[in-house]
């Protein structure tokens, strides 16, 4: 499909350029930037969905996760080291 966007000057040069450098088409430059751009976003509804999943854990009442507690927090001490290096 093709489609017309406009840009600075600038971004459009440095685009070209890129593009140059690379050894491939402006349109497969735009193509690649335009995945990875929703590629990224994609994790951060991921991560925003997770968010409100976990956000409404308390529905059932804070007397029924005690149980549940000290495995959730080695859980999530677990998962921030795993991914302290990661970038969302």
């Amino acid at each position: 499909m093709k489609t017309a966007i406009s840009l600075p000057d600038k971004i459009y040069f440095e685009a070209e350029k890129t593009a140059q450098n690379l050894g491939i088409s402006r349109s497969a430059l735009y193509l690649n930037a335009l995945m990875e751009y929703l590629k990224r976003n994609n994790r951060k509804n991921i991560t925003q969905k997770l968010n409100e999943v976990y956000s409404d854990a308390n529905t059932y009442g804070d007397d029924y996760y005690k149980e549940f507690e000290p495995m959730s927090n080695a859980a999530l001490e677990s998962i921030r080291e795993l991914t302290k290096n990661d970038t969302w």
